[in-house]
């Protein structure tokens, strides 16, 4: 089997519910059985459950933190000009009044009222985003988990730190967060070639759409991994003859997988023979776009 030093996967979906943890999950276990290095970072950070499958022992846990403003009004001759620069609209302001307050959710951390304001009111505190844990599974494979804290605006920063955490060596997989907004585009710019989950529904059609069109834009190669094959009708198929986009694997509409689903666990575990389809296209994408030591 081809062992790579270095690519990076990701699994992603147009919308939530096609499959891509089931394929994310399955796929790493087929591959650690390889004793290849190989590390899975759960990158929906709002709704992470990759540990669910996994027994691993912690190894370490980060906190998460963005620097937002805190204004001293006693030293604010309300200019506006922190507001003028924010071009997330997180600073509210009312000169007449004399208010001025952050609005912490809005914050991005940017750092720009800071360089706006030239009266010295503008502080920074750290303020708690979620974490990054790390989990051993074998000698040669690590779980990374991103996980937001409930109230938080937006998962970006823990992705991205996550991300970092996994480093640049070995085989490295991306469980996307569904859609295409912020948190996908974070997770698949990073990545070397995109499995996009989808059905054969009408919504998976839309959805695989979409996504096929945002990585165009960032000139991602793609394949499709077709989730409960058999369901819907072929519209997907001719979709993706059309667009010369590969298939790489069809899961059937199988009512065992998705109860070994249910119940937290790996469907190669007790249907040995979906091993060597993974390991198939595995190795078909890693001779095209791995990146060798030589």
């Amino acid at each position: 089997m081809i062992n790579p030093l270095r690519i990076k996967i990701a699994i992603a979906s147009g919308k939530g519910g096609t499959g891509k943890t089931l394929v994310s999950t399955n796929l790493f276990h087929v591959l650690e059985q390889q004793n290849l290095h190989i590390k899975l970072v759960d990158c929906d950070a709002e709704e992470p459950n990759d540990r669910v499958f996994f027994s691993g022992d912690i190894l370490k846990s980060v906190e998460v933190n963005q620097k937002v403003p805190v204004i001293d009004e006693s030293k604010c001759t309300f200019c506006g000009k922190c507001h003028e620069y924010c071009n997330y609209n997180a600073i509210f302001i009312l000169p007449p009044a004399k208010i001025i307050k952050v609005i912490e959710d809005l914050c991005h951390g940017c750092g720009a009222c800071s360089v706006a304001c030239k009266d010295g009111a503008i502080s920074e505190k750290d303020v708690s985003l979620g974490t990054v844990s790390c989990f051993s599974n074998t000698e040669t494979s690590s779980v990374i988990e991103a996980k937001m804290k409930v109230g938080v605006f937006s998962p970006v920063l823990v992705i991205k730190e996550a991300i970092k955490e996994a480093g640049n060596n070995g085989i490295i997989l991306f469980d996307s967060p569904p859609g295409t907004s912020c948190p996908f585009i974070q997770t698949v710019a990073v990545a070397d070639y995109v499995i996009l989950v989808t059905e054969p529904t009408p919504f998976g059609l839309s959805d695989l759409k979409q996504s096929v069109e945002t990585l165009k834009t960032m000139n991602k190669n793609c394949g499709v991994i077709i989730n409960r094959a058999g369901l819907g009708d072929n519209a997907i198929y001719d979709y993706l003859k059309q667009e010369q986009i590969p298939l790489l694997m069809e899961i059937p509409f199988d009512k065992d997988i998705a109860s070994y689903y249910s119940k937290g666990e790996l469907f190669v575990k007790y249907k040995k023979e979906w091993k060597q389809p993974f390991i198939s296209m595995f190795n078909s994408i890693v001779e095209k776009y791995g990146n060798s030591s030589n």
